[in-house]
């Protein structure tokens, strides 16, 4: 049983740390920027510590999943999955599907290229998407949290 209990703390600390970042860069880096730095200097600036938070992310995201999928084979609870009042392991998915998409294979592989190319034609609404998208990625993000809280001790 101490597996588990291992597996459990590297999940949520994988996760403190994931969320916390996305949490971070969406309430304080982005408004700061915008009220600190003129369009171009935000979105290079902005750049520039996504790179170095990029790598962080995807250890982090990858670990969240490696750690959630290890608990769910070790209890054998993959049958919640087939029932609604599980809802919040489809949402864990979900998110955790999300940023995978978005970290290994969305941002490397055609994001980075496309939006550095529409920010050269309209740096202020790629800087709004942005804001909106990662808005919309937390909001998903905590939700899902406090519905796994929850669901977890068996209120759903």
């Amino acid at each position: 049983m101490y597996d588990l209990a291992i597996a459990r703390a590297i999940h949520v600390l994988s996760i403190v740390i994931w969320i916390g970042g996305v949490c971070m860069v969406t309430t304080i880096l982005l408004p700061s920027f915008k009220r600190c730095f003129p369009i171009q200097e935000r979105l290079n600036l902005f750049n520039k510590i996504e790179d170095r938070f990029a790598w962080q992310a995807r250890f982090v995201v990858l670990l969240a999943g490696l750690s959630g999928f290890y608990m769910v084979w070790r209890l054998a609870a993959w049958d919640r999955f087939a029932h609604l009042s599980f809802w919040w392991m489809h949402a864990m998915l979900f998110v955790w599907l999300i940023f995978m998409a978005m970290l290994f294979l969305l941002e490397p592989f055609f994001l980075d290229k496309k939006i550095q190319k529409l920010s050269k034609e309209n740096p202020e609404k790629i800087y709004k998407l942005v804001q909106k998208l990662h808005w919309f990625l937390l909001i998903m993000s905590c939700t899902t949290i406090i519905g796994a809280v929850i669901g977890s001790h068996s209120y759903f």
